[in-house]
């Protein structure tokens, strides 16, 4: 029993032994080592090491930063241990990534900031993003000391600007984003570019940014590099920065150059804007600068050669073009043969029978046409086109297809005060002269006898190939009545008509259909009238002799007062022939003076 007593006492005393061994082990190991805990006691060294371990962690304080290890996933949080007694946590969202997935791995290593710190209750609510937030702040604080850039993508467009995403959202003022005023702001969100911190706050959390700053930098120095560079006909690389109506301004480099629109193409250009767009890259000749104003002239047409200087060669008279009308005046056309090489048709040379008064009733712009070459003088850069002269000359030949006297037939395609036009053919209208429509019958206007699209017959007159005229004549299809009217009407024929019109000067008799004859007023009666109203109505018939006649001059003089003189001098006649012979002077001085009377009356008229 002693033994196992004291074998249990030795073991008892082993077990102490034991323990003040290890614990006296590590405390020679730290003297060996230097460490100065390696002169404390037992119980000092407990104490000592308490303090040390209590203190490492209540080091942490709110909004501070540290780098812990991920130790566990849930669906919710994600576990961090970041030295405390209890593991921080961060909310799971903030390891999701645009497309919702969670991107996160056990043990790897992520700054956090500690957003809650409850020693009492052994609480950490840690938060990565905010981490990343004091991270950033701390670029941007370095950036703006040491005048440097950020990169950032231009988010949405804000009131005075836009919404820029460097890590934190920042602001950039519209005056701040280009060199220039920006035309379509929508076009710069969603791209990435470089700024300059202009100023920060981090209390507001304000930063403000610039992109002009950057650009006037580069700006000046592609001027500086582009000003050494230019000199006259030296042709450089731009890019088009503003267009007008008079041109295009475009970037050297630093270094604005005008491109006029005279200058822009040998051909016609009516607005820049058809042929470029701002941000367009451009090659252009220098024509000549003046470095103390900065003003630089340009030039894109003078790239190729002047298409006039060879025209001559293209282009000799009486060839036959083909070319694109470009442009209608009241005048004429304008065709292009090529860039810079335009021909004028005027509209005398459109056609060779229609009289052409816009030459929009002939081609229109964008049209093609084939034309000949009239005239050219490179030296005014004109050339002057026809088209008519692509076709047979129809008047050459009129005159060998309707020889004069030939009857023709056609519709009337037009009626105007002086007559009629019929169409014949290729275009050809003859024209019926009002005076030539009737022999006999006066017409005021050719609509009182005729109206469009009547089908007519005609005799050719005349054709003036020079004048281009076709003379036709209705009336010529039957004799001229005047012709034989002699024959039916002779000089002291007695004849009945029906009074057509009643005048100052005498009353008209027609004697047949388009046949008049005058009476006088004279011839009216052998009492003096001033004038036939009140004697004669319109349609009496009266009967009168016939006097002269004139069939050139188309007039037929009638007389009723001869007619009834005669008709008296008969009467009386009949009466002396019928009297016994006279039986005193007296009957026969009667006599006498009768037969003296009558003729001092027909001297008279004589």
């Amino acid at each position: 029993m002693n033994n196992i007593a004291e074998t249990g006492e030795n073991n008892e005393m082993n077990s102490e032994e034991l323990e003040t061994a290890q614990d006296q082990e590590p405390m020679e190991n730290a003297v060996a080592k230097g460490d100065p805990l390696a002169n404390l006691t037992g119980e000092e060294t407990m104490e000592e090491l308490m303090g040390i371990y209590d203190e490492s962690f209540s080091s942490f304080e709110e909004g501070q930063v540290v780098t812990g290890t991920i130790i566990a996933v849930d669906k919710d949080h994600v576990l961090v241990d970041v030295g405390y007694k209890s593991e921080g946590q961060i909310s799971i969202h903030e390891f999701r990534d645009e497309e919702g997935n969670v991107d996160v791995n056990l043990n790897d290593q992520v700054e956090v900031m500690v957003e809650v710190w409850d020693e009492e209750a052994e609480t950490v609510i840690l938060s990565k993003e905010k981490a990343a937030k004091v991270k950033v702040w701390d670029a941007i604080k370095d950036i703006y000391e040491a005048d440097g850039t950020i990169e950032g993508v231009i988010t949405s467009r804000v009131k005075g600007g836009f919404s820029v995403d460097i890590g934190l959202p920042a602001f950039l003022p519209g005056s701040q984003a280009d060199l220039r005023p920006i035309r379509n702001m929508d076009e710069m969100v969603g791209q990435t570019y470089t700024f300059k911190v202009l100023k920060y706050n981090r209390k507001r959390s304000n930063i403000v940014l610039s992109r002009r700053v950057i650009l006037e930098v580069e700006r000046e120095k592609a001027r500086t590099e582009t000003l050494s560079a230019i000199e006259n006909d030296k042709v450089m690389e731009g890019v088009v920065k503003n267009i007008t109506e008079y041109g295009v301004f475009v970037d050297l480099g630093g270094v604005d150059g005008l491109l006029h629109i005279t200058d822009i193409s040998w051909g016609r250009v009516k607005h820049p804007s058809e042929l470029f767009s701002v941000a367009d890259k451009i090659n252009v000749k220098i024509l000549s600068y003046d470095l103390e104003k900065e003003r630089v002239s340009l030039g894109l047409k003078q790239l190729t050669p002047d298409p006039w200087t060879t025209a001559q060669d293209k282009y000799p008279v009486g060839s036959k073009v083909v070319g694109k009308v470009v442009s209608l005046t009241d005048y004429g056309a304008f065709v292009e043969l090529e860039e810079g090489v335009e021909g004028l048709i005027h509209v005398s040379e459109m056609s060779w029978t229609r009289k052409v008064r816009h030459p929009s009733k002939i081609v229109s712009v964008g049209e093609e046409v084939e034309a000949v070459v009239l005239d050219l003088k490179p030296e005014n850069r004109r050339i002057s086109l026809g088209i008519k002269q692509t076709v047979e000359n129809p008047w050459e030949v009129i005159s060998e297809k309707y020889p004069v006297g030939t009857v023709i037939e056609g519709k009337i395609k037009n009626i105007t005060d002086f007559g009629l036009f019929i169409g014949i053919d290729d275009d050809i209208d003859g024209l019926v002269h009002i005076s030539d429509i009737s022999w006999t019958k006066r017409i005021k206007h050719p609509s009182e006898v005729y109206k469009k699209n009547d089908t007519v017959q005609a005799v050719v007159l005349d054709i003036d190939k020079s004048s281009e005229r076709f003379s036709l004549g209705i009336k010529q299809i039957q004799p001229d009545p005047w012709e034989t009217v002699e024959d039916r009407y002779q000089v002291g024929t007695e004849i009945s008509g029906v009074v057509t019109n009643i005048t100052d000067f005498g009353v008209f008799v027609e004697l047949e259909e388009g046949i008049e004859g005058l009476v006088h007023v004279s011839e009216i009666s052998k009492e003096k009238i001033k004038t036939p109203a009140g004697v004669y109505n319109m349609g009496d018939t009266i009967t009168a002799r016939v006097m002269n006649i004139n069939s050139d001059e188309r007039r037929i003089g009638l007389s009723i007062k001869r007619l009834d003189e005669e008709e008296d001098e008969t009467v009386f006649k009949d009466f002396t022939k019928n009297m016994k012979p006279a039986t005193s002077s007296f009957g026969e001085l009667l006599r006498d003076n009768i037969q003296e009377q009558l003729k001092k009356d027909d001297d008279t008229e004589e």
